[in-house]
């Protein structure tokens, strides 16, 4: 468990600390100061000896990231690529399958993440596929039993968002990968709100293809992600679109390159690949299970908090151990009224979620928007009693 001096630290080397209260980290969080030298440090090199000749010394501090991450996911270096995006990873994996065809089916979990699904639906379009949703069970998790029931001959895909975006549920991704793999089915996993939160193995999990993004728990810079990819499904796969890295040209076809580095760009920006290899090697010393159980109590006494409040509403769903996504409305108050009352009165950065985000499980609930106050290690007591203390405000002043 993470000590209070060892907060104190990581607060200090944090330069938004003090000039904002963040609960947006599921949206991006706050980098550190180490992760801002390391591309402003590339940046600089680049200014004054040119790109491509900065980017020689610095290839094996890249390739040190890339077993970082594949560390973090109990993987093989070969098994990780570098994306700009979870969503443009995860569009690339999807597209490199075989064509869909008319009448074959793709399974999602119900809080599928919406730029995945608008992904699938318009494939299944072009193709006379079909996309369905996997049964909840009472508590609004996965139904991994009615998975197995589901599955027949013409299951293409299963796609799973582990941990929801418009909430607190973690669902069971094991046990769903138990099903796909006794069927023979591939298994995609969306892990954006998982990296940096939560242990993740994808042994464990059972997945074949799994995306993160590096700007959120992680607290790595935008335009990072990590893409995982089996072995044994990149030879099932041929990427979109190659590159002279992902490729060697031939007279007769293509050499596409074995390990995953086959899904990345020939451009790498190596500046911000750099500054998330510090923001790795930061959550791989600190402990993912140490960010957990301090996340996890934060986030557990948020909610506490909050459901005492008149006029407050909580979101989340899940009858087990809750991420730090703690979801809410406020009544009467919109979800965006009330993002924008905590930034403006109260300097308290909180996120605001609608339909596109989460579509299925939106729709499902009956609920137009929500209010995420998203929590970090970073997080302290002091915060919560400010977070809660303005939402009270708000709720009181629009009873």
């Amino acid at each position: 468990m993470l000590d209070e001096s060892q907060i104190g630290e990581l607060r200090r080397e944090t330069p938004g600390i003090g000039k904002i209260v963040h609960f947006n980290h599921s949206g991006a969080s706050l980098m550190s100061q180490p992760v801002l030298d390391a591309i402003h440090a590339q940046l600089r090199r680049e200014a004054e000896i040119g790109p491509h000749e900065a980017h020689v010394p610095v290839m094996a501090q890249v390739e040190t990231a890339r077993g970082d991450a594949a560390a973090l996911l109990g993987a093989d270096p070969a098994d990780i690529a570098f994306v700009g995006s979870g969503s443009t990873g995860w569009g690339m994996a999807f597209a490199a399958l075989p064509p869909l065809a008319a009448g074959e089916r793709i399974l999602v979990g119900r809080q599928e993440w919406g730029s995945n699904l608008a992904t699938l639906q318009a494939a299944a379009g072009r193709a006379g596929a079909r996309i369905e949703t996997i049964a909840c069970r009472g508590d609004g998790s996965v139904d991994a039993d009615a998975l197995d029931r589901m599955i027949d001959g013409r299951v293409r895909l299963v796609s799973l968002t582990w941990l929801p975006a418009n909430g607190g549920l973690i669902n069971d991704a094991a046990a769903v990968g138990r099903v796909t793999r006794r069927h023979g089915v591939p298994y995609f996993v969306d892990a954006g709100q998982a990296l940096g939160q939560i242990p993740v193995s994808v042994a464990d999990i059972g997945c074949d293809v799994l995306k993160g993004a590096g700007r959120k728990f992680l607290r790595g810079p935008r335009g990072t992600a990590l893409l995982y990819v089996r072995a044994s499904m990149r030879e099932r796969m041929v990427p979109p679109f190659l590159n002279v890295v992902a490729a060697q040209w031939t007279p007769s076809a293509p050499e596409i390159r074995r390990d995953a580095r086959a899904f990345e760009s020939g451009d790498q920006p190596v500046a911000l690949l750099l500054g998330l290899g510090t923001a790795l090697a930061q959550a791989r010393a600190i402990g993912i299970e140490a960010i957990r159980a301090r996340i996890a109590i934060l986030s557990d006494e948020l909610r506490a908090r909050l459901a005492e409040i008149d006029g407050v509403t909580l979101r989340d769903l899940g009858d087990g151990p809750k991420s730090g996504l703690v979801s809410f409305d406020v009544r009467g108050v919109p979800a965006d009224a009330v993002r924008s009352r905590l930034a403006a009165e109260y300097a308290i950065n909180v996120g605001a979620n609608g339909v596109a985000y989460t579509p299925l499980d939106m729709i499902a609930r009956g609920l137009d928007a929500i209010v995420r106050a998203s929590v970090s290690y970073l997080n302290t007591q002091a915060e919560l009693d400010r977070l809660a203390d303005a939402v009270r405000k708000i709720a009181r002043q629009a009873g």
